[in-house]
């Protein structure tokens, strides 16, 4: 059980201290990477072991099992959805839609604004301009 307070600091589980990774299957691996690095700035995997992977911005992350039967995603078929932090949602959805990607408007919730659109693959991503916290 997690102490509540967002440090996942549980009796028992202070060692894990992030998610290190997203990985998931592709028709296309080295394209989808391109298309991501393109897109969003997320760096491919490291090639060689002279190479870092992408590197973060610190922040929230939030980690939600959903019921199995949600519409949440989009697709029926699709298991997961990418929830990416970022800064300027309305540029973003410009830039995006500069290069003929279809992006939903940005809707707000108390959490931030979130925009939605899909990879060349047809999986859901979910953009996210968290709220400020009060000062």
């Amino acid at each position: 059980m997690s102490s509540g307070d967002g440090s996942g600091a549980g009796p028992g589980n202070r060692h894990v201290v992030g998610i290190g990774g997203l990985f998931f299957r592709a028709a296309d691996p080295a394209g989808l990477a391109a298309w991501y690095a393109e897109h969003f700035g997320i760096d491919p995997p490291p090639a060689t072991d002279g190479q870092l992977p992408w590197r973060q911005d610190a922040g929230f992350t939030v980690f939600a099992p959903f019921d199995a039967g949600t519409d949440y995603f989009g697709d029926p078929a699709k298991q997961w959805m990418l929830n990416l932090r970022v800064r300027d949602l309305d540029g973003l959805i410009a830039s995006l839609r500069a290069r003929d990607i279809a992006v939903t408007d940005a809707e707000a919730y108390p959490q931030g604004r979130f925009a939605r659109l899909t990879d060349p693959e047809g999986n859901p991503i979910e953009l996210w301009e968290p709220t400020e916290p009060p000062a």
